[in-house]
């Protein structure tokens, strides 16, 4: 019997994001037969600690950025000695790879890549020193996991990446639970509708005020529209005020972050993506779990890779609110949206279910 392999996954928090419920994910399902997982965070408690399982060992670096983290990595894992150290978010990445030459040799790093790397900055200057950086820096990992075949080309293609170097893994979907908690809250929707739901990060990259300039369109057509946005963050109080300026005040509520977003998703009449930008948004096929009709932004990232598995899901160019709100219209008004309209294609529960993606990270730990 081979001995397990000890696991450290590191990230800056266990928030609301798509890389926390990933994280959560994988800590749930590893074969504790073959992996004795530990996670580390930067700072305290996030919403998805309660996600972690009680036999996962949780270290917090203390650090209040990426950028100061690096003497805490390298004393956690001179301390603990894991086998693999799995990182995501390109700051802590960084970090990592920084920190090698001070580890103990033999120690695995792989990197998560979260969003497509041209779109870290918008900086035109940044870009470039992140151009320059990036291949002597992240080829000092062993392997760099791309969250589809657009990022993992562009990697190899734009940053110069060894292919070696790349392999794609898909985001989970653990597509049991988010079918039970969806049922387990009554509807919180009231009033006539149709109601819309956005979920995600209150930051530029979701592109909520694109949304909300969309939105005035629509109520002219569709009167009665709501729109429901789960997510905090740091553009909340500008969102709200843009909102306002609109007229839109009785036709849009912030939620805040929801530990179970999925009653708000599956009693809604449509799923509506605006980014800017995604790597691979849990979210889109959460609500394609539960087959509700889907219009989303054909943004840099992975969207448009989830087409064949979603025929129905309705595509429109980015940052272009009156293409969002003319797709809108026609969603929320075409008979077809009932539900099954926006449901995954026969072979996607088995390609994006848990069971094959953590499969996919076994096989990258084992080998």
């Amino acid at each position: 019997m081979f001995a397990r392999k000890r696991l450290l996954f590191l990230i800056p928090s266990m928030g609301g994001g798509g890389a926390e419920r990933v994280f959560s994910i994988l800590l749930r399902h590893l074969d504790r037969n073959r992996f004795e997982p530990h996670l580390a965070v930067l700072r305290g408690a996030g919403p998805r600690t309660q996600d972690i399982p009680e036999d996962v060992a949780v270290h917090e670096l203390a650090a209040s950025r990426a950028r100061y983290s690096v003497s805490a990595i390298v004393r956690l894992i001179r301390k603990i000695k894991p086998d693999i150290v799995l990182s995501t978010h390109v700051r802590l990445n960084l970090a990592l790879v920084v920190s090698k030459p001070m580890l103990p040799v033999g120690i695995r790093l792989l990197l998560r890549e979260t969003i497509p790397p041209s779109t870290v900055s918008v900086n035109k200057f940044l870009l470039v020193l992140w151009h320059l950086l990036y291949r002597p820096l992240y080829s000092r990992a062993d392997k760099v996991v791309c969250l589809s075949d657009s990022m993992l080309e562009e990697i190899a293609v734009e940053f110069r990446m060894p292919r070696d170097k790349l392999v794609r893994i898909y985001n989970p979907v653990d597509v049991e639970r988010v079918r039970e908690l969806a049922e387990a809250a009554p509807n919180p929707y009231s009033g006539p509708g149709p109601q819309l739901v956005a979920v995600g990060r209150l930051a530029r990259q979701k592109g909520y005020d694109l949304l909300l300039s969309a939105l005035p369109a629509v109520r002219k057509q569709i009167p009665g529209v709501r729109l429901a946005i789960l997510g905090q963050g740091e553009l909340q109080a500008e969102l709200e005020r843009q909102a306002r300026q609109l007229g839109l005040a009785d036709a849009v509520r912030f939620f805040g972050f929801q530990r179970n977003p999925w009653p708000f998703i599956k009693h809604a009449g449509l799923f509506v993506l605006p980014s800017r930008f995604e790597g691979l948004p849990n979210a889109l096929l959460e609500a394609a779990v539960l087959e509700r009709p889907i219009v989303a932004a054909d943004c840099p990232g992975a969207v448009a890779e989830l087409k064949p598995y979603l025929p129905a899901m309705t595509l429109v160019p980015p940052e272009d609110p009156g293409a969002l709100a003319r797709a809108i219209i026609a969603a929320c008004t075409m008979s077809s949206r009932s539900a099954g309209a926006g449901s995954f294609s026969g072979d996607v529960l088995a390609r994006f279910g848990w069971q094959k993606i953590v499969g996919e990270y076994t096989d990258l730990f084992l080998s």
